[in-house]
């Protein structure tokens, strides 16, 4: 079994996250939805599937509600063994980099704004140093079965993962969205549209910045490709000046 592989319906619990993400996530629709998928997902084991990741919780885990400054939205964790590790992007650094991956750090080393220290590290496949500074690296479904992508896409976690993008569009901090692809921009208009679900709720400075998706078959093409996009320095421009201490990309 893959080191990564979840390996029981346990891992789906949320009694152990963050008090603000388990309340963001204590909602009769959205505990009905976890209900769904952690049956079938008990299911799938129970037939003897491969399901990634161990820790689907793992990007609210590393990001506190109240610590997001940056939401970075995925679609779906990578499929293949040892790569998802419950972070947008992310693979563990000693395994080889994705092309998405790895057209991120190319639009990072091609922005000149960040190329001086402390704006950008050393690469590492491993994004948990971004999740730590506050960035959520946050897919919309948080598992899949082995060698299938997309798999899980109609398990119910939409409406889970809607559930937190909305909690964090409407939270009191700044918070710039990058959004890559259609996939994930199609969830702009929620994140439009959340603050007036509570108009009395304070609601931060908000940046959306959107593009073509770093996959290889679109970070170049398009009216909004993603490489020369400058989302990253764009975002800590925007940081610095609500305040904030931008991201050591």
């Amino acid at each position: 079994m893959a080191g990564n592989a979840l390996t029981c319906r346990a891992a789906l619990a949320i009694d152990d996250l963050a008090p603000d993400w388990a309340a963001t996530l204590r909602t009769p629709n959205t505990l009905a939805a976890l209900n769904n998928i952690t049956m079938a997902i008990g299911q799938a084991l129970t037939r003897g599937e491969l399901i990634f990741p161990a820790d689907p919780w793992r990007a609210l885990r590393l990001t506190p509600l109240s610590d997001v400054k940056v939401v970075i939205l995925g679609q779906d964790p990578y499929h293949g063994p040892n790569q998802a590790q419950g972070l947008a992007f992310s693979v563990d650094h000693h395994i080889k980099c994705p092309p998405s991956l790895r057209n991120i750090f190319q639009e990072i080393e091609r922005d000149p704004r960040l190329h001086e220290s402390p704006l950008r590290t050393q690469p590492s496949n491993d994004l948990s140093r971004w999740a730590h500074q506050g960035v959520l690296l946050l897919n919309t479904t948080l598992t899949v079965k082995a060698g299938q992508a997309a798999s899980h896409a109609r398990l119910g976690w939409q409406a889970v993962t809607e559930q937190l993008i909305k909690a964090v569009a409407m939270s009191a901090q700044p918070v710039a969205f990058l959004l890559w692809g259609n996939h994930a921009q199609a969830l702009a208009p929620l994140i439009e549209s959340s603050a007036t679900i509570k108009p009395k709720t304070v609601i931060g400075p908000r940046l959306t910045l959107q593009c073509n998706h770093p996959s290889p078959l679109s970070a170049r093409r398009g009216a909004k490709p993603f490489i020369g996009c400058g989302h990253f320095g764009d975002t800590n421009l925007w940081l610095a000046k609500q305040g904030l201490t931008p991201i050591v990309w």
